[in-house]
This record gives C-alpha cells, structure tokens and sequence, in this order.
C-alpha cells in the first residue's frame, strides 16, 4: 500500500487518549516525496512564473488537488534558494508575493490551501471566501478549528499542513533550488499552519510565522472562547505541543496592535522554540497579506539565515534593573536607534495603548545594550533596534 494510500485510511470516533492522533499528525512528516504536477490552464505564464496543480491527499475518498503559483528569479546564477507562502483568512495563492520573493532572489511556491484558484468568484456572498473552487478541492476551513467533531483526517488542518509539507517536496526537488535553503512563511492563519508545521517537517531552513502563532485556547479573545474547551486542538493541534522538535531558526513577524494573536501567546510559542529565533514587532503594522509581505523585514531575515545560518539580529538578554529595561542583542548590520514601547493596561495584547518612549543605544563589545526608563505601572514592554528600515525587537516581557 502507497504512503498515500495509507495516511488516508478513515479513522474512528475520538477517545481521550490522543496518542494516536497526535502520531498520525508527526507522520505528515514524512510526505518527502514530490507530487507529481500538472500546469493550470488558462493562466498567464512565463518561463519564471507559472500556475500549477499539484497532488495532494484524499479527502473523504476523493482526490484532491493544489492550486499554486511557482516562480523563480529571473536572473539566477546556480541554485537558488526558495520559500513556500501559504496564505491567511480569505487569502488564495498570491502571484504577486511570488513575484516577491522571486526579485530578492528566492525561488516561491504560494499555495492556495482551501481548493480555489486566484480567481475571484462573482456569484460569491461570502467575503472571506471568495475565491472560485477547482475540479479537486479538499476540506475548507470551518471558522476556528470548526470541523474538530470530524476524523482527523477529514479535518481542513490536517489536509493544509498536508499541502505546506507537500509544496515543500516540490519546491525542493527543482534543479534550480537549493534543497537545504527552502523556508516558509505564512500569514495569520497561515502563520498558524506555519507554526504547526514547523514542529513536523525539519527539512525547512527558516520559518516565519506571520501574526498566527499557537497557544490560543488560553487567548482572551475569539481564540481562546473557541477552543478553551477543545480537546483536539489542545491536545492534537496546538502548534506549541511540538515546538521543541523546530531546530530551525525563526522570525516571529508581528505588530503590538494585533487583536487576532496576542504577543503573550506568541512568546510563549518561540519560548518554546529549540532553535534560534527572532523577533520583529512593528507598531502601526496593521494585519493583512500585503502589510505582512511589504515590509522587508522578512527577506533580511531570510537572506542572513540562508547566508550565514542565523538570524540579522536577536536579542542575548534582557531584564529590568532599577526601573530601567536593559536589554542586548548581537546583530550582524549597524544599528542606529532604539525605543521602548510598553502598556500599563491589561486584557489581550492588541487591545491595549501601546506607548513608544526613547531608548539609548550603544555598542558593548561584538554586540549592542539598549537601556531605557520603563514608566510607573508598566504591565509588558518590549525594545524595538533599527537598522535603516529594518526592526528587530527583544523577546515580548510581560510583568506580573
């Protein structure tokens, strides 16, 4: 019986020991081989730039199909490295942000993981779904973790982490691709794909988790009333139950004011963390596809790791001394300013006043200390060090 075959053989009811489940979870690690494809039709293509299906796993007895833009810079000179994009709520496979990463000299696979094309859908009256669906759709999403009653396997999570790992065979298998310098980015809930499949598939050189993270039965929000009381996602599919097992290192991209994945939870995920990681918080970010892939934060970040193995900047320690928040980071570019940015309101993170005040900056030794004042009654804080318009930012510290 082929891999294929064999991960797809239904499953029972659920019990509570979640032993099995979490196996089978760990198993879509080893979707190595790459599917086989076929080319869009009725898509605009290049020699560089082209729409593509390619085969992923059964769903409920049916084959499926993935949707993706695959691209590779034009000007290239031996092989390239890559990235897998996997897109948030009401996101499809983005061209453009193929087109992206292609011009930082990153071979890109974005994928469509909810069975639809780019193509916008005129008879919709669904905003965050509408996208026209193909001939070989699997599971859509359903709301948060809406589908947990079904078998694991019928589950849409299940079938994205699926497709990630999937584009992730694929992209490696080109000539063109250095196989140990493929990464993946998602964004807000591709950014929570991003964060489970981290912990599954270690051939991936890089991550960055964009908004999404895990931890969020315990959010204060629309996560944390959802899956408070829900065992599979705690259980099973909560990325941090596998973040020891991501050596890789990571950017965790995000901004203080989003209301979707608050900043304490996504702390908690790259505490969790065995390899390196980054952190970049930008105030007035703003949540979204193009505001995540805007900012060239995330290809300096992928350009030091493929490079030199680690990230640009991170941060060594940080702590609060007489009222003072000192913290040091090693960064391989000069930086040139620092601020403080903290909150004395309480509740999610995204709801709260976040205030920038000045921090002073200097060079200690190979690295750099940032100090500053941290205000009367201060109930989390982080320092944020620029490099032109590059931002790195010290670990999320809340104070209890």
């Amino acid at each position: 019986m082929s891999f294929f075959a064999a991960i797809n053989i239904a499953q029972g009811v659920y019990s509570g020991d979640y032993s099995t489940e979490c196996n089978e979870v760990l198993a879509l690690g080893k979707l190595t081989e790459a599917p086989d494809v076929r080319d869009a039709a009725g898509f605009e293509s290049t020699d560089h730039l082209k729409a593509i299906y390619f085969d992923a796993l059964d769903w409920k007895g049916k084959p499926t199909k993935v949707f993706a833009w695959l691209g590779l810079p034009a000007n290239r000179s031996g092989k390239v490295p890559g990235i897998v994009l996997v897109h948030g709520g009401g996101g499809s496979a983005f061209k453009e942000w193929v087109e992206k990463w292609n011009d930082q000299g990153f071979a890109a696979i974005s994928i469509a993981v909810e069975g639809q094309t780019d193509v916008k859908d005129p008879n919709s009256t669904d905003r965050g779904k509408s996208w026209k669906q193909h001939e070989w759709p699997g599971p859509r999403r359903s709301g948060i973790y809406g589908d947990s009653a079904e078998p694991l396997k019928d589950q849409w999570m299940y079938h994205a982490v699926a497709d990630t790992i999937l584009a992730n065979s694929l992209l490696r298998s080109l000539p063109e691709v250095d196989a140990d310098k493929v990464g993946l980015m998602g964004i807000s809930w591709g950014g929570v794909i991003t964060s489970t499949v981290m912990g599954i598939d270690d051939r991936f050189a890089f991550a960055i988790p964009t908004y999404g993270c895990g931890n969020l039965s315990e959010a204060e929000n629309q996560y944390g009333r959802a899956l408070g009381n829900n065992e599979i996602y705690k259980q099973v599919w909560d990325p941090i139950l596998r973040l020891d097992k991501a050596t890789m290192p990571a950017l965790w991209f995000s901004w203080p004011g989003d209301q979707h994945f608050p900043l304490d939870k996504q702390a908690s995920c790259y505490a969790a963390m065995t390899g390196d990681h980054m952190v970049s918080l930008i105030p007035g970010m703003r949540h979204g596809h193009g505001a995540g892939w805007n900012p060239p934060d995330s290809y300096a970040f992928a350009k030091s790791v493929v490079g030199s193995g680690t990230p640009w900047c991170h941060q060594t320690s940080a702590a609060v001394k007489g009222g003072t928040a000192m913290v040091s980071f090693a960064s391989s570019k000069p930086l040139d300013g620092a601020e403080l940015i903290s909150t004395v309101d309480t509740g999610i993170t995204g709801s709260r006043k976040w205030v920038e005040s000045s921090a002073k900056l200097k060079r200690d030794g190979d690295g750099w200390k940032a100090a500053a004042a941290v205000p009367s009654g201060t109930t989390a804080w982080f320092v944020n060090v620029r490099c032109g318009k590059l931002m790195a930012s010290s670990d999320f510290q809340q104070v209890l």
